[in-house]
């Protein structure tokens, strides 16, 4: 399997469960566990796994001059990402939650062109474009897009903080992935993001009443845990390391696509022409990114020569 293959599987893994996620965090949150304390059992395990792996097979050391950059990385792309996130779903809708995030693309592109200067090519224009109608036309098939007002702004400021700390995230990390193994960066990444996440979410996991929990929602949590947190995560970083974050943010669109796909499975809603319309859209929108990157990676290795 060549390594293009690889990344765009990752990258489709990462993205489905994502997009399963939606659906199935709803199941324990908030009746069961509150979002602050969701995230820091989340955060809390996913660290412990990390470190478990990282001891048993990587022992790979890292660069004290190099720790502040894994701290910066732990704080936007673990802490205010994820803290951010749950905190603005409670406080806006979920239509406004997944317009915000269309603007996490868009935001990995400039930060990408000021912080590793990285050229904006028209294919990044386009797939972006073509990525933000399809998404569009899902979340329009949803409901009403117009539903932004001063009862959401702050909840609204809240995600939009959130697409803006991911955004950092992905360009930051790719730094410390040209110098590591992976394993190496999400260890000690969700390591540095879980002192901030432990201080906002300890005095709600000591509330959690775990005798009145349901089978279905420890198979929730579960599913939390070791996929999108401990296997999303891993995937990404993978794909981080082959790819450009560009290629990355742009594969955000296709959430809103599994997710549909998903409620259709589930027998929740019918799938329907926008539905196909859209998911074409989406994923033409990546085929141009992934042109992007293949022409700016060439472009790379001609100069090296």
């Amino acid at each position: 399997m060549s390594t293009k293959l690889k990344v765009h599987l990752s990258l489709l893994a990462v993205n489905l469960i994502y997009g399963a996620n939606y659906a199935i965090a709803k199941l324990v949150m908030p009746e069961f566990i509150t979002p602050f304390a969701f995230i820091l059992i989340r955060v809390g395990l996913g660290t412990f796994f990390f470190l478990l792996l990282y001891g048993s097979f990587i022992r790979e050391k890292i660069s004290i001059k190099d720790i502040p950059l894994f701290i910066l990385c732990g704080i936007f792309g673990v802490a205010i990402n994820q803290i951010c996130f749950f905190k603005g779903l409670t406080l806006t809708t979920e239509i406004n939650a997944s317009l915000l995030m269309i603007t996490t693309p868009i935001l990995v592109i400039i930060f990408s062109a000021f912080i590793a200067k990285e050229k904006i090519s028209a294919f990044n224009i386009m797939g972006i474009g073509l990525g933000i109608v399809g998404a569009l036309l899902i979340l329009k098939g949803k409901g009403s897009l117009s539903t932004f007002s001063s009862k959401t702004l702050r909840g609204d400021i809240f995600i939009f903080i959130n697409a803006v700390s991911y955004s950092l995230y992905l360009v930051m990390v790719k730094k410390l992935m040209a110098k590591y193994h992976p394993l190496t960066v999400i260890s000690f990444v969700f390591l540095a993001g879980l002192i901030p996440v432990t201080y906002t979410g300890w005095q709600e996991v000591s509330r959690i009443d775990w005798g009145n929990f349901t089978p279905t929602v420890w198979y929730s949590i579960g599913f939390v845990v070791v996929f999108t947190t401990f296997f999303a995560y891993l995937l990404n970083i993978f794909a981080l390391k082959k790819t450009s974050p560009s290629l990355v943010g742009i594969y955000i669109y296709s959430q809103p696509i599994f997710a549909a796909f998903i409620s259709i499975l589930m027998g929740k809603e019918p799938l329907n022409a926008l539905t196909i319309i859209a998911a074409t859209l989406i994923f033409i929108g990546v085929y141009f990114a992934t042109n992007a990157t293949t022409k700016g990676n060439a472009l790379e290795d001609i100069k090296k020569k």
